[in-house]
């Protein structure tokens, strides 16, 4: 366990925190504070929780030397001694080291990879899969991009998912997802295998990434629909090229000044991926592959619809349930791979 002096650290700053935003401090101190407050909060509540169950043991010791009491604190030192191995635990998960990007919102980024419409249509169904997790959750999931194919394909799908802790769940979505199934136009029932990518990001605030006028280039050309045609005649589409490194960003909503404005959003946020992939990698060259790592070159996940099953490769978990997961009931999986992360993570402490 850690040490009583860190989980004093701990209380002090969070109530230190408390103070400092209860003093009327400014907007933008406030927002700053704020982040770390709501950081450090479950935690408190884990310390006050192990804290009460470890006085509440102690007091029950003492009251076994009271011959009137002791009766009572027999029945009740069992029942708090078979507590306190899970009140730890709890607390050593909320005491795990947080990925700074965690609580931030996501850009999701969805594009259809091996078997040509069959993988478009694929890529289709998990953009509306996690547009119905992300409503459940109450987060707001806005389309800054989407181009179709004439089926009703998805040839590229970018969204912006907000709301609280959102990069922390949908995280370890990133990477490839293989589907099996019978497409409609295939007259023969055979069964066809498929994949779509799928990237998640954290977004990035200005703050984090200063992108220099010099290092980009902005061109403006004319938004075309699926099949190509024109949806407009203005030049309103949006591409951004930033040149050191070649990362290249387009938006074609209807008003160029919006187009900009998400075209940048998104440039910021595959370029803050980058750099947290750069300082990742140099922090721990060897380390295997971990789970969420977003190593977009490994199938993660496996949909066979002929059996009914959603298989996760990374933790051996298959559900015969695909027809709730593609209605976006992702909470089983999702809770599956965050238990996996944390058993991970207090296994390295551990070693």
């Amino acid at each position: 366990m850690v040490s009583e002096e860190r989980l004093a650290e701990i209380t002090a700053r969070f109530e230190y925190l408390e103070a400092r935003m209860n003093a009327g401090v400014s907007g933008e101190e406030i927002a700053r504070l704020g982040r770390e407050y709501a950081e450090l909060k479950p935690v408190v509540a884990e310390i006050a929780a192990w804290r009460q169950v470890r006085a509440d043991i102690a007091e029950a010791e003492a009251m076994l030397r009271d011959p009137e009491m002791a009766e009572l604190a027999e029945e009740e030192l069992p029942a708090l001694k078979e507590r306190l191995p899970e009140i730890e635990q709890n607390l050593q998960i909320a005491l795990l080291p947080r990925d700074a990007a965690d609580a931030r919102p996501a850009i999701l980024e969805i594009r259809p990879g091996t078997g040509g419409e069959e993988a478009a249509l694929f890529a289709g169904d998990l953009l509306r899969m996690y547009q119905r997790y992300a409503e459940s959750q109450g987060w707001g999931f806005e389309l800054l991009e989407l181009a179709e194919t004439e089926l009703g394909g998805v040839k590229e799908a970018v969204a912006h998912v907000k709301g609280e802790g959102v990069f922390a769940r949908l995280k370890f979505e990133s990477g490839v997802h293989r589907v099996q199934r019978v497409p409609e136009t295939e007259s023969g029932g055979r069964i066809h295998t498929s994949a779509a990518t799928v990237a998640v990001l954290p977004e990035a605030e200005e703050v984090d990434i200063e992108i220099p006028a010099s290092d980009i280039r902005i061109d403006t050309m004319r938004a075309s629909g699926a099949g190509g045609q024109h949806v407009n005649t203005t030049d309103s589409a949006v591409r951004i090229t930033h040149l050191p490194t070649g990362v290249v960003v387009t938006s074609s909503e209807k008003s160029q000044h919006r187009n900009r404005e998400i075209a940048m959003q998104v440039l910021r946020t595959r370029l803050y991926d980058l750099e947290r992939s750069r300082v990742e990698g140099a922090r721990s060259a060897d380390r295997k592959a971990q789970v969420g790592s977003g190593d977009r070159s490994e199938r993660i996940r496996t949909y066979n619809f002929p059996q009914g099953r959603v298989t996760d490769h990374r933790i051996n978990l298959t559900l015969y349930a695909i027809d709730r997961v593609m209605q976006g009931e992702l909470g089983e999986i999702v809770e599956a791979l965050v238990a996996e992360d944390q058993a991970r993570k207090l296994a390295e402490l551990g070693g």
